[in-house]
């Protein structure tokens, strides 16, 4: 990655060094450090800040028809689009995401068309929609003609907070949104993989954003981040990442009541019918083979026939008996690291918390013995859903695979969680299996498969978050509701 070996804040429109705190940043596979990122200093992040504000409230962006903002995005993807291996490279080293994955198309080559989906989404969006008055309240007093729109207009100035475990993806899903609906943007990744944030420097340089429209700031802690969540002039703080920081943003953001779209972590289900067990034995590969199980939708809670568990335990092992666990850049990987050695000690101790309280480890359960972050891909055959391997957020390939007596007991179970972001049902009976999705308390459900599409949204229950992202909702977000009630002479 020698192209980015001086990476470039971006600040009013001009590419920067920082001024503040130098950090490394490492190769999860490796441990070691392969690139030095200068961050931005207080300094720096409160002029990203008044850059966006004066953008936004200048109109130079907001003001132009959707059309032309679309545009220019456009130009932004086409750059971004053709940094694809480049961007590839970063994944690898920054993030760990074994090149060769399934996983690695939802890395690189997914977003890149969702940027594209999600400008024309936006322009197929109606900047005016009627609301349905009852034709008695359409005549007014006097006899003319009364008309309820809602209008749509931008949020503001909007700081994009993202995530390590799909950063790039992430990204897109923040800046792309906020600037086609005419906001400005102040894009502060995670400081472990802050090079897929960095190229939108680049980016909105090649494609000619008016300044302050985009600023790209790293940094080395959170000092910028809790700037982001409680200047005045932040009008919106769009955040991916765990639930406990999720719940300091809330508070940070409280006092200036901003608007909030938080995406935060999960402890999905996944529930096997009776007649969908053909289906169970890539259940664990699923999870651990996605990107170590850094994902905060996948299902790491599995639920199957009590009476049937011993059998499927052993089916699910087989395919992760023939994981490759290696060098991510390797195209022979199916399993890469975890991103930082406090994620791989996390691993290792749920895992021995499971079996302090009754859990069996099927498989894996340990640190291989080489050099990074790495996890064995390890089941767990856990007893019931109250043990602590299946109530937290491990975020990293370990499963907990649990026995249910009947349907009502597993979606019992499925439900007994503090979290609901996302959840699967498998089985033949497309009727039934829909049927028992209905019955979960989560944001998304996936019945025999799921949609990665700009057109379907996501969004967390209870501590997965809130609002939503893809999708019209994803989209609305950006945007604030003026109800226009205009009456005739």
């Amino acid at each position: 990655m020698s192209g980015d070996a001086r990476p470039q804040l971006l600040i009013d429109g001009r590419a920067v060094s920082g001024e503040g705190e130098s950090f490394a940043v490492l190769n999860p596979a490796t441990g070691a450090a392969f690139a030095e990122v200068a961050g931005a200093s207080a300094a720096q992040m409160n002029a990203a800040i008044a850059a966006a504000r004066r953008a936004f409230d200048s109109g130079v962006w907001s003001g132009l028809p959707a059309k032309e903002r679309a545009a220019v995005l456009r130009r932004l993807m086409d750059y971004l689009a053709s940094q694809r291996d480049r961007l590839t490279d970063i994944v690898v080293r920054e993030a760990g995401c074994p090149v060769a994955s399934g996983t690695m198309f939802a890395q690189v080559r997914g977003p890149l068309q969702h940027g594209l989906d999600i400008i024309d989404f936006f322009l197929s969006l109606p900047e005016f929609e009627e609301n349905p008055l009852p034709f008695g309240e359409r005549i007014t007093m006097r006899g003319g003609a009364l008309q309820s729109l809602r209008r749509y207009e931008p949020v503001g100035v909007v700081a994009a907070i993202s995530a390590y475990n799909a950063p790039f993806y992430i990204n897109v899903w923040k800046v792309l949104p906020a600037l086609i609906a005419g906001n400005t943007v102040i894009l502060r990744p995670s400081p472990m993989t802050p090079f897929s944030a960095l190229i939108f420097t680049e980016a909105a340089l090649a494609a000619g954003l008016p300044p302050g429209v985009l600023n790209v700031v790293a940094e080395a802690g959170a000092e910028g981040a809790v700037t982001l969540s409680t200047h005045p002039d932040v009008d919106m703080v769009a955040f991916t990442g765990s639930s406990g920081v999720g719940k300091q943003l809330m508070a940070q953001a409280a006092p200036t009541m901003k608007r909030l779209q938080l995406e935060l972590g999960g402890k999905s289900a996944q529930i096997y019918l009776p007649d969908g067990l053909d289906q169970a034995a890539g259940a664990a590969a699923m999870v651990c083979l996605s990107h170590a199980g850094q994902g905060c939708v996948l299902g790491t809670r599995i639920f199957v026939p009590e009476a049937e568990k011993a059998r499927l335990l052993e089916a699910m092992a087989a395919p992760l008996s023939r994981a490759v666990i290696g060098d991510p850049a390797d195209p022979a990987t199916t399993l890469g690291p975890v991103i930082s050695a406090a994620q791989q000690e996390r691993c290792q101790r749920f895992v021995d918390l499971a079996v302090e309280a009754g859990a069996r480890v099927v498989c894996g359960g340990k640190k291989p013995d080489r050099p990074g972050f790495f996890f064995e891909p390890t089941i767990l055959d856990t007893p019931d859903n109250k043990n602590p391997a299946a109530q937290e957020e491990i975020f990293g390939p370990v499963v907990s695979v649990i026995g249910y007596r009947d349907i009502d007991h597993a979606v019992e179970m499925a439900n007994d969680s503090v979290y609901g972001l996302s959840g699967y049902v498998f089985g033949k009976d497309v009727k039934q299996a829909v049927a028992v999705a209905s019955r979960l308390r989560t944001g998304t459900v996936n019945v025999n498969g799921g949609a990665f599409s700009a057109y379907a949204s996501s969004g967390g229950w209870k501590l997965s978050g809130l609002a939503r992202e893809r999708g019209v909702e994803g989209l609305r977000i950006y945007q604030q509701i003026q109800v226009m009630n205009v009456q005739g002479a």
